[in-house]
């Protein structure tokens, strides 16, 4: 997987946990929106328009157009990614446990 697919599939995630699916394609670039179309495609995460009527701001000018699901193939690769970030960030840490002072 490349670091754009990565990066992409773990928006996917958030977006699915925390906003009901709903993609904020304003965060995508012409890059995204093709490993998102390829992705459809394949079934790795579904993607795709939502409905004219159901449609929502999130401000006066941008509106959440799209949504995903992701396959459990999909889901499996964003937690092996999640978990290898926080490993890292953990590795990384520039703070003590109480118990380490």
């Amino acid at each position: 997987m490349t670091k754009d697919e990565k990066s992409l599939l773990l928006y996917f995630e958030t977006r699915a946990v925390d906003y009901e699916g709903k993609v904020d394609t304003c965060k995508m670039n012409s890059d995204d929106m093709k490993i998102a179309k390829m992705w459809n495609e394949t079934g790795f995460v579904r993607f795709g328009r939502i409905a004219f009527n159901d449609i929502t701001r999130i401000n006066r000018i941008a509106a959440v157009t799209h949504w995903c699901e992701l396959s459990e193939e999909a889901w499996k690769a964003a937690h092996s990614l999640r978990k290898k970030r926080a490993e890292r960030g953990l590795k990384n840490r520039t703070w003590n446990r109480t118990e380490e002072l």
